[in-house]
């Protein structure tokens, strides 16, 4: 039976004191994740790349789009913290782990799991341009609504999802719930403890 694509799941998922709204489940996750696979491949081609994820809410999405690459990937990490508010960054990026691999001449995708603001994506991007690689290109699971205005690159996204706190899929809520093989938002964000 062919389900309708453009139906999302509508799940409510209690855990201890949060509850999830899933909006996309592991099927349509894993979907996505093939068709951006097959873009990225269009753009790079056959040429070895290396793929730098944005620890830690990337690695479950990273480790998943790099097993659709047929071609020679390497991987690397970066680590960072921005200050601000906890509802919006301030725009200042430390760097707390980085590359272990010079990048020059190199064909580079950065992969982050989520962007809101999109001042930690041009921090990174900014960051990474004069480490002179051949090609940078920027992939995010996520961005959410209303980031387009901040004229952020992000080459490849996965989807658009609300101005909401969205779990799950590499991404957590005080450590916990990376596990998780969806993507949620909390619906009562302030039960987190």
């Amino acid at each position: 039976m062919k389900k309708n694509s453009s139906k999302k799941a509508v799940v409510a998922v209690r855990t201890a004191t949060q509850e999830l709204k899933v909006i996309h489940d592991a099927a349509a996750i894993s979907k996505r994740v093939k068709e951006l696979a097959k873009q990225i491949r269009a753009d790079y081609g056959d040429q070895p790349m290396v793929v730098v994820g944005v620890l830690k809410g990337s690695f479950v999405f990273m480790a998943d789009l790099i097993r659709e690459l047929d071609t020679t990937v390497y991987c690397d990490f970066l680590r960072v913290s921005s200050y601000g508010t906890a509802t919006m960054s301030g725009g200042t990026v430390r760097i707390e782990f980085d590359l272990t691999q010079p990048i020059e001449n190199k064909n580079v995708l950065l992969i982050e799991d989520i962007v809101d603001t999109g001042l930690t994506l041009k921090a990174l991007l900014d960051y990474l341009r004069p480490k002179k690689p051949r090609m940078l290109k920027a992939c995010a699971l996520l961005v959410k609504k209303g980031t387009e205005q901040m004229r952020v690159p992000v080459d490849y996204t996965g989807f658009t999802v609300p101005n909401q706190f969205v779990v799950v899929y590499g991404m957590d809520v005080a450590g916990r719930f990376r596990n998780l093989p969806y993507l949620a938002v909390v619906s009562e964000p302030t039960t987190i403890k």
